[in-house]
């Protein structure tokens, strides 16, 4: 039996915080390791623990999520752990700063509870979560104020890369892009893992920062 994916859950929020951890520790292939209401004891439980994933709120007491998450899934963090943010509407630049920080994902704290085990389950495989309703607000916001990383590399990509490229920072799944495109699911697949392999992007949420640092959606 493949053991369950072992969840810490960090909101400040005490109701909150105990409903995401009843949700998910009635599902049979999750399992919540811990709880705690600030990034600080956030960052000393996942060391302690070793979860699979965080479960992470933004604004909280003490270490705010957006440290945190820098904390444990940040560039040249060792082994660093997969984190999933949760936020509402009025906190979309923390957002923002959270999935540059090296966040995985994030959802709305008002999403159905089938989203969340889902967003849990999608970025706990190893893959990336964007909540596409909130994708081209979230970022498409603050595009204005996000400078160039440096020359972009998007000249190795192929017309129809480009084209994914930018439907992924459109917030589409891959679904949603083989509809667009007219192409098989796989055949997306394979255009996001080439995609990734050439910008030496780790997963979607970072493609998405891409696109917007790169200028390549307007």
């Amino acid at each position: 039996m493949t053991a369950p994916v072992r969840v810490l859950v960090c909101d400040d929020q005490a109701l909150i915080r105990t409903g995401f951890a009843t949700i998910i520790d009635a599902q049979p292939d999750l399992a919540v390791v811990g709880e705690c209401g600030d990034g600080r004891a956030a960052v000393d439980l996942a060391r302690r623990l070793n979860p699979d994933i965080v479960v992470m709120d933004v604004r909280m007491p003490v270490l705010d999520g957006i440290a945190a998450t820098r904390l444990l899934a940040g560039a040249g963090v060792p082994d660093p752990v997969k984190v999933l943010v949760v936020t509402t509407f009025n906190l979309d630049e923390y957002v923002y700063e959270a999935l540059r920080a090296g966040a995985s994902g994030f959802l709305l704290k008002d999403a159905p509870p089938a989203q969340l085990l889902h967003g849990i389950r999608t970025v706990a495989s190893g893959a990336a979560l964007l909540a596409p309703e909130v994708t081209r607000q979230l970022v498409g916001r603050y595009a204005a104020r996000i400078r160039p990383a440096g020359p972009p590399a998007a000249g190795a990509l192929t017309p129809r890369e480009l084209e994914v490229l930018r439907l992924i920072a459109d917030g589409l799944s891959n679904s949603e892009i083989a509809a667009v495109l007219v192409l098989s699911q796989e055949t997306v697949k394979t255009y996001v893992s080439r995609i990734l392999t050439k910008l030496d992007l780790r997963d979607r949420v970072q493609a998405v920062v891409y696109a917007y640092r790169n200028g390549l959606v307007t």
